[in-house]
């Protein structure tokens, strides 16, 4: 009977996951190994993109990639994870259950926008976590040319002054104009609890960032938070009132609910903990990756943040390290020294650093390009090609 690997999750993290561990058993001409991935969609969703317009497009399909080289997809929702006896029950498209045995888990079920209990959150306020809900704030963005003109329309409050809502803001002045007139008497106005603009991103980056704040007319109100939504706007917690139609929510991320189901040492955004070859601190046959690992990218003291940059390296080892762990090879411990990011700034341009401390390497156009470049190629999966994609796994080659 063939070992059973399965991994929880088609995003980045578990995408690669399976192409690497399909890898490491084609290098080893094994074929008593069986990998099931267990997701909603056979697709990989382009979650970095959720914040430009056509976000029904950002997906790509994984039934042919993963016939090329040999993964097994199931399609259904991870419900209750049983350590004890190995299994995963889940639930089908159908609303039928079923059962998936396992050797080793791969956990990689990724994360999402937790929102708080703020009176009309739920009922009045969009997001970009999700495709769905992405696409349903398009829709809305759309059908604001049929209001009558009004300060409300006219006007976008994005709750979150982080990368998710940056980047979202500044995409937003070209995504109004598009739908209301280039001359339409637009704002849009980011909202953020930090003291000062862009606090978490550092002082590297923030000069750029406030540079294209102020070309694209984009205000920042700092040093408060959205205390009430409702249908014409937002009250903040300073008492001060915003006429508004669209109120975006973008703060807060947190590692899948299923982790909780996992016996564990786990972060404040609910990540497991995980050595140096990405299994689960004190299990046997449970791997985390991608937004549910916490796991040390170096030995001065960082870790793998939530994106895809680090999802993609994630992956490509715990998918190695699983089947290494299996064939009783070794493993090739988890390390990503260099880190980068690549903000985009709307038609202003983009920004790119290298470091933890976001030292600035280019700005603008040149920067642009990049952002371009890793959002329409690099992050995109392979091929359906077995020799292309699985040479695409090796864990050792460099993701920024």
């Amino acid at each position: 009977m063939k070992q059973q690997i399965l991994i929880i999750g088609a995003g980045f993290g578990g995408v690669w996951s399976a192409l690497s561990a399909a890898r490491l058993l084609d290098m080893h001409d094994r074929n008593d190994v069986e990998i099931t991935v267990l997701a909603p969609q056979a697709e990989l969703r382009i979650r970095p993109r959720f914040y430009e317009p056509n976000v029904h497009n950002m997906k790509a399909p994984l039934n042919d990639l993963f016939d090329a080289v040999g993964v097994k997809f199931v399609q259904g929702s991870a419900e209750v994870i049983d350590e004890k006896n190995k299994q995963v029950s889940y639930t089908k498209v159908s609303g039928a259950q079923g059962q998936l045995s396992y050797d080793r888990l791969v956990l990689a079920a990724g994360s999402r926008l937790m929102r708080p209990p703020v009176e009309g959150m739920l009922e009045h306020a969009f997001d970009v976590d999700e495709i769905e809900s992405a696409t349903h704030l398009e829709a809305h963005i759309n059908r604001l040319k049929d209001l009558p003109a009004s300060a409300a329309r006219n006007t976008v409050v994005v709750a979150g002054g982080g990368f998710t809502g940056i980047e979202t803001a500044t995409e937003m002045p070209a995504r109004l104009r598009a739908v209301l007139g280039e001359n339409a008497d637009i704002r849009v106005i980011v909202v953020d609890l930090a003291p000062q603009i862009a606090a978490s991103l550092g002082d590297g980056i923030r000069p750029s960032i406030i540079e294209a704040s102020e070309h694209l007319g984009i205000e920042w109100i700092v040093g408060t938070s959205v205390a009430s939504v409702d249908a014409g706007g937002v009250t903040l917690a300073n008492g001060q009132r915003i006429e508004s139609s669209t109120v975006i929510w973008t703060v807060g991320f947190r590692a899948s609910p299923l982790t909780e189901q996992v016996q564990g040492t786990r972060d404040r955004q609910g990540r497991l903990h995980v050595d140096q070859n990405l299994k689960v601190r004190g299990h046997a046959d449970v791997y985390a990756t991608g937004d549910v690992a916490y796991a040390a990218t170096d030995e001065l003291g960082n870790f793998a943040a939530m994106s895809c940059q680090h999802a993609i390296c994630l992956g490509r080892h715990a998918g190695n390290n699983v089947v290494a762990e299996l064939l009783g090879v070794e493993p090739i411990a988890y390390s990503q020294p260099k880190y980068v990011t690549c903000l985009d700034l709307g038609s202003w341009g983009a920004v790119f650093t290298e470091g933890w401390d976001r030292q600035v390497k280019l700005v603008k156009h040149e920067a642009k390009e990049l952002k371009t470049q890793i959002n329409t190629v690099w992050i995109y999966p392979p091929a359906a090609d077995r020799a292309a994609a699985l040479a695409a796994a090796d864990p050792l080659i460099p993701v920024a």
